[in-house]
Order: C-alpha cells, then structure tokens, then sequence
C-alpha cells in the first residue's frame, strides 16, 4: 500500500518549508506555493544557494497575512529578530522579475518588509508577490515562482535508501518536496508516472535535479559536501531534454484538482 506521509507549502520561494495535515492542489500547486519571492536589486531571484540564511526564514501565509519568524543560526539569532507580520497587497507596483532567468512579474509588496527581509539576511533585496502567468517547462502546466513545476514528489524508501549509504543519516527537508509517499519501494517514483490520491490525480513528468541547495542544514544553514557527494556516485542521470544532473524525485503536475490529506491512500494508475 502506498500512503501520503508528509505534505509541504513554501509560501516564500527558498525559505523554510510549513507542514500540512491537508493541502488544497489548485493548477500552481498547493495553495499559495511560493506564492512570495525576494529578489536582488537587479530583479533577480535570491536563494539560499547564495544566501543559505534563508533556510532559517519560516513563513506561513494563510491569504491574508504573511508572517516570517527566524529560526536559530548566528547572529542576528532569533531571538534578535521580531517576526515579520506582513498584510499582503495585491494592488501594489507590478516588477518584472526572473526565476532562472526566465521573466515573470510581481506586485512589490513595499519597503517595510523589504527593510525586513534585508536586516535579517544581510544583503538587500524585495519581497514580491506573484502575479501574472508561468508555463511549466514541459506537460503543459502552470507554476508560480516555483523553479519549473508544480509538485516535486519524493519517497521515504529512496531517503532510507541514500542514507545507508552517508556516514550520518539526512532529514527529508534537505529535498524540499510537496508531498512525500511511502511504499513505492526505494526509486519507485522513477517508474511511476500517474498516481491517484482519492479525485486527485499526478502526472510524474521530470526527474528532479538537485541543486546546492540540498547540502544545506535546513536548521542551521551550515554548508557541507553531502548528500550530494554520495548521490553523485550512483544517482547521475541524462534526462531525454538532455538535463544532466543528480537526480532525486519526480517533479509533478496535477491533471486533476482537490485535496490531499496525510494517511490517503495513493494507486499507481499507469
């Protein structure tokens, strides 16, 4: 039996994941994924493969109020830091931004949560809210300020897997995934691309590449070598577009919408 163990939302591109019991899937994604974003002064995106402090960010945003506390790290710590309880706006300036250098827009969300965002990390920069349309790179969807796809799917026996092999075992956040299954057996999700979770249904569509990123404490944003160094041993991939990189997880677009709740019961439906 395969089985949802763990559902995710990045509200703030790059910042720390929200846990969910349940997730309403929209054609972006779960509601309001990376839904936010910072950018550099020459409007593009930041992220913590420059700034791995963002890792410490921990947003929640339920539509109306973006709030961002500080989690542990070196100064200034969190306990230096009074959280951000930001009112969103959608009527604000619409910027034109890139996400890998690929053009989108946002709507500037003001110079307080600017001053914010640039206190805290170190570096200036502006929070943006997206507006406006991304396709996907390939299947024909749609995405907000997410790197390419809606969804990444991963499974708790490829992380079992990959950690028999570190010396010391990694968390499933260094991964960042949307939803995290179990009972697909390790790299099952390789193999798979339609799956079923009640009315919703997933199409697997690419292999995801990991970046630097994955070798960032997501606790502490310390920087060190794994998992990609042991990934790189026997997880190197040539996808069909030609993309070569280490791969872990399927990124995933949804055919069909609802919501997906921890404990449902998934079928492989191709």
């Amino acid at each position: 039996m395969i089985v949802v163990v763990e559902l995710n939302v990045y509200p703030l591109k790059s910042g720390g994941g929200t846990p969910l019991s349940s997730a309403e899937l929209l054609p972006e994604g779960f509601r309001h994924d990376r839904e936010f974003m910072l950018v550099r002064p020459d409007m593009r995106h930041l992220s913590q493969r420059e700034t791995p402090r963002m890792a410490l960010l921990r947003p929640s945003y339920g539509g109306v109020k973006l709030t961002v506390e500080l989690a542990g790290g070196v100064a200034p710590s969190a306990s230096d830091v009074t959280p951000l309880a930001h009112v969103a706006h959608s009527d604000g300036p619409v910027v034109d931004v890139t996400v890998h250098g690929k053009p989108c827009q946002g709507i500037d969300q003001g110079d307080e949560a600017a001053e914010w965002f640039t206190d805290v990390l170190g570096r200036e920069c502006r929070l943006m809210r997206f507006t406006g349309r991304r396709p996907t790179g390939t299947g024909g969807g749609t995405v907000a300020y997410a790197d390419g796809y809606p969804l990444l799917v991963t499974s708790v026996e490829s992380l079992d897997e990959l950690n028999s092999r570190l010396d010391e075992p990694l968390p499933m956040n260094r991964f960042r995934p949307s939803i995290v299954l179990e009972g697909l057996g390790a790299w099952g999700e390789d193999s798979v691309r339609l799956l079923r979770v009640g009315g919703v249904e997933l199409e697997l569509v690419k292999p995801c590449t990991r970046c630097v990123i994955t070798t960032t404490d997501q606790e502490t944003a310390v920087k060190a070598r794994e998992p990609l160094r042991t990934l790189a041993t026997y997880r190197t991939q040539t996808l069909p577009d030609g993309e070569r990189g280490v791969v872990f997880g399927q990124n995933a677009i949804p055919r069909t919408l609802g919501t997906i709740t921890v404990g449902d019961t998934v079928t492989v439906a191709d």
